[in-house]
């Protein structure tokens, strides 16, 4: 009895699921493009932004919640480590959610779907909290006593004076979409995959919140609202029942009287190996 190469089955189930490319391209860009607008429709409102951003710091002293200047703090022991966090900052959190969705697109299309609306939702459900809701980031805040890390060291992604910025609402830090993006980035790669090591991509939010709240973009109450938000539309948009299911990753079966070829996959150190009866029956069971 030898091993020999089997397919492998670490696939959507049904690719007929992924929808047309082109008007997911444009679907997507334009619901982008109507958050990018919604943002700057809530600029303007700079009184109310900072009274909100006062009532907000006051609630956190209140819940004892750590202080930002905490975090803040032990990124500013490094030159490095706070130009690195304000990188991060800049050029993580649209990159990586692109790619997400790129790669569920491709391989994982019912997750794709899945996602998509999720993030979809979280985003329209942040634009009306930045409409209803203005709020002065901590960095702006002098009872806060933050240092603009990203306008002190850079880079930075915004303008010098917030309330004539052109390219951003400064004034929209509640909630924090960085965080919420991020949370949704590493839930759907950990439920559309079955690698032992998936649990580590919760390591983009946790980097993701030390980061806006060390850089004092944002307060920790942006973070837990937002996750809040991101928890009801998980709740509200089901994993649809196709796409619970996604199949282990098994490289190796053992065939009777097969010639040994070798892993499917390069450098899988210990393969699983699964019998396989007489016939496809059980090949397809998978």
């Amino acid at each position: 009895m030898t091993y020999a190469r089997t397919e492998p089955t670490d696939q959507e189930p049904d690719i007929r699921a992924r929808p047309p490319l082109v008007r997911e391209f444009l679907l997507v860009a334009g619901l982008f493009l109507a958050y990018k607008f919604g943002r700057r429709a809530a600029n303007g409102h700079v009184e109310e932004a900072f009274r909100n951003a006062g009532n907000v710091w006051d609630l956190e002293r209140a819940l004892h919640l750590p202080g930002e200047g905490a975090v803040q703090g032990v990124l500013l022991h490094s030159q490095t480590l706070i130009h690195t966090a304000n990188t991060y900052y800049a050029t993580v959190h649209f990159p990586a959610t692109v790619l997400f969705l790129v790669w569920l697109y491709w391989r994982r299309p019912l997750h794709y779907l899945w996602s998509r609306r999720i993030l979809a939702v979280l985003t329209g459900g942040a634009l009306v909290l930045h409409l209803l809701f203005p709020l002065a980031p901590p960095r702006m805040l002098p009872a806060a006593g933050l240092v603009d890390t990203g306008q002190v060291y850079g880079p930075t992604v915004y303008g010098a004076t917030p309330a004539t910025d052109t390219m951003a609402n400064q004034f929209a830090a509640m909630p924090s979409l960085h965080v919420g993006w991020a949370v949704m980035v590493a839930v759907g790669l950990i439920v559309a995959t079955r690698s032992r090591w998936r649990w580590l991509w919760l390591l983009h939010p946790a980097i993701t919140l030390l980061v806006v709240v060390g850089t004092a973009n944002h307060y920790w109450l942006d973070a837990v609202v937002v996750v809040a938000l991101l928890a009801v539309a998980l709740a509200a948009l089901r994993l649809p029942r196709a796409a619970r299911n996604v199949p282990a990753h098994l490289p190796w079966a053992v065939v009777p009287g097969a010639e040994v070829r070798g892993p499917s996959v390069a450098g899988a150190a210990h393969p699983a190996r699964t019998p396989v009866g007489a016939g496809a029956g059980a090949g397809a069971g998978r």
